[in-house]
């Protein structure tokens, strides 16, 4: 069978995917993807990419810092989803000709996927690589959430299309969470948790002889809040230089933080480190709190913007981490609270069961089984 993989040029949307694309190779079917390039095929590392956009005009780095609450709701949707859409469609338009897929996969915020599988009659699929929408985060605030059904409109009525709701597809939604995490779901339909979808990362050289055996402790912010995060990194050295049980680990992607009692670098072979960590520190990305997660290991999570805040009350729902403000905190409200996740016992055993969960959902497997179902 023929998947085509349509997707945004965002990392944390991409990873899942790639490891459920890996699945599908193995068990011998076909696999192609469609997105922004150069950046889907860098972040893909695959064979078949069919261009659709040009990355360089949707790159994160290019969205105003700073932004929050509905400023970056509105950006995030006039002039990134949007606008997104418009310039993928005629590259997925190209890609279902020549490919032909027996199904269109659409990460959630890829919508040319859903609106050209629509056209075409396609089963596709919805990819959410976070739970935020599953949630219905605008359901208290009707006149916000109508602004958004209006943008949808505006997009079906440009492409002549008349499906539904472009962030949930009627046959299949993929959620790569669990419910222990989210909490229960109202009306989910066609959702099916299947745990977190964890693709191997690319090589990157780590001094692993740096590690001194006391209890590790990741500072990390992700791939895209390299300028953004320096004053909150500068502010986590401060607090692991402050707690000699422990050794810190940050990261900074900028290279400008020094350290003579905490370990910063660059980048990490970030899986594998998290694997040998006591507790995270992060922004609340999906991909980081689910890695995290998956080991059993508390988060004291700082979230930025997106669904980040939401991603921090379910863990703190969950009894998995705590939350800080990112833009306030200093260095002893970080120490402080990272001591409390990993003296008081409760928050490795609720991260334990989240763990529990992930695993009995199946993860990738489970989501070619999915896929697979669909387009039999």
């Amino acid at each position: 069978m023929r998947f085509l993989l349509v997707v945004p040029p965002l990392t944390g949307h991409v990873a899942p995917l790639r490891a459920v694309a890996a699945e599908l190779v193995d068990r011998g079917h076909d696999v192609a993807w469609c997105g922004p390039e150069p950046t889907t095929s860098e972040l893909t590392r695959a064979g078949r990419v069919y261009a659709a956009g040009d990355a360089l005009e949707f790159a994160v780095e290019r969205r105003p810092e700073g932004l929050r609450g509905f400023a970056a709701l509105k950006y995030l949707w006039e002039q990134y989803l949007v606008p997104l859409a418009d310039a993928m469609v005629p590259g997925v338009e190209k890609a279902v000709a020549g490919f032909r897929p027996d199904v269109v996969v659409a990460d959630q915020q890829a919508f040319a996927g859903a609106l050209v599988a629509s056209r075409h009659t396609l089963p596709w699929v919805t990819s959410a690589s976070t739970s935020t929408e599953l949630r219905d985060p605008l359901g208290a605030m009707p006149k916000i959430a109508a602004w958004v059904d209006g943008l949808q409109e505006g997009l079906r009525a440009r492409h002549k299309v008349p499906c539904g709701d472009l962030r949930f597809s009627p046959e299949l939604i993929l959620a790569f969470t669990t419910v222990s995490l989210t909490g229960p779901i109202a009306g989910v339909g066609a959702v099916r948790f299947v745990g977190p979808a964890l693709a191997p990362a690319p090589p990157v050289g780590f001094s692993w002889d740096r590690l001194d055996g006391r209890p590790l402790v990741l500072a990390t912010l992700g791939t895209a809040n390299a300028a953004l995060g320096r004053r909150f990194l500068s502010e986590c050295v401060d607090a692991l230089a402050g707690m000699p049980d422990v050794q810190g680990l940050v990261v900074d992607p900028t290279g400008e933080l020094l350290s003579d009692e905490v370990l910063v670098v660059k980048r990490i072979p970030q899986a594998d480190v998290v694997r040998k960590a006591a507790a995270v520190i992060c922004h609340g990305g999906h991909n980081t709190v689910s890695e995290t997660l998956a080991s059993g290991l508390p988060l004291v999570i700082a979230p930025i913007r997106d669904d980040q805040s939401m991603l921090a009350q379910q863990v703190e729902a969950a009894g998995a981490g705590l939350r800080l403000r990112f833009d306030r905190v200093k260095a002893p409200d970080i120490r402080d609270t990272v001591t409390e996740v990993l003296t008081e016992p409760a928050y490795a055993a609720a991260a334990a069961r989240v763990r529990a969960s992930f695993a009995a959902a199946g993860g990738v497997v489970a989501a070619a089984d999915h896929l697979e179902s669909l387009a039999r």
